[in-house]
């Protein structure tokens, strides 16, 4: 090959390697500027996003798509558009429990939370009053998971489903006058509970103080065993000191002379 041609070949390789040069810096610029926004999500992923909408809670207010999901296909690998929970979600007992996706199935309704056997613990990792309450106040429900009658997330289930009534006409709310359900034995009252409420358990005082004519039969149980079970007044709460001194040095109790409360001796 003689040397004009040679420097005719070698000027168009050259030529040739600047234009593509220039191409590729080009589309390079333009793929760096072309950014997916939430706005393109919409085009291929309609249900996601309208569950977000609907159920999305903090995962629709708080953050977009692109926040969680940091690049696509086939610029970003597909095992890795997937964060794990503990890139946002750290730094509190309930964090740190293992399997998240156990109980919230799908990231993009985390609340809509679905239970599998029986929880407890990670229930009580975030509703800490109500663990305080089961711990300091021992009873049957103490024993029980969270599930057993919390069955679905937020649900707050009627005492009645699992709880037979006092009497036929108690109604739910009736129950939980009486009843904090976290702690069930701490039995706080207002003044206008019926003694047929009461008498359902201690049926025997009730149907003394039912069937006795005395000035006790007209009073309510809560009027004298106030606000609070297991409250039991000194007869003086009411009645002062109506016997001369003498009286009360021979007898010094009450009830050795109005032998019960229930049913007075006149």
């Amino acid at each position: 090959m003689n040397l004009p041609k040679k420097r005719f070949l070698i000027v168009g390789l050259v030529f040739s390697l600047l234009i593509f040069l220039g191409y590729g810096n080009a589309w390079t610029q333009e793929q760096q500027v072309a950014q997916l926004t939430s706005q393109d999500c919409i085009k291929c992923h309609p249900k996601v996003v309208h569950q977000v909408e609907e159920k999305g809670a903090r995962h629709k207010t708080e953050v977009s798509c692109v926040d969680c999901h940091e690049g696509h296909p086939p610029m970003v690998a597909k095992e890795e558009i997937i964060p794990k929970c503990d890139v946002c979600h750290s730094g509190e007992p309930h964090f740190e429990l293992k399997n998240c996706a156990g109980c919230h199935s799908n990231p993009h309704t985390p609340l809509d939370i679905k239970f599998k056997g029986k929880i407890k613990k990670a229930c009580l990792t975030c509703h800490k009053e109500e663990q305080q309450q089961l711990k300091t106040y021992p009873s049957a429900h103490t024993k029980l998971a969270c599930n057993d009658c919390h069955t679905v997330h937020k649900e707050i289930p009627p005492c009645l489903r699992c709880h037979e009534s006092h009497t036929a006409e108690m109604k739910n709310k009736d129950c939980l006058s009486c009843h904090p359900p976290h702690k069930p034995l701490v039995i706080t009252y207002g003044t206008e509970v019926p003694n047929s409420y009461c008498g359902a358990c201690h049926y025997d005082i009730g149907d003394i103080l039912d069937k006795n004519k005395t000035k006790h039969h007209d009073l309510t149980c809560v009027y004298c065993h106030r606000n609070k079970h297991g409250i039991r007044p000194t007869c003086e709460t009411c009645h002062g000191a109506p016997h001369p001194k003498e009286m009360v040095a021979k007898f010094p109790q009450c009830i050795m002379c109005h032998t019960d409360a229930h049913d007075l001796t006149k």
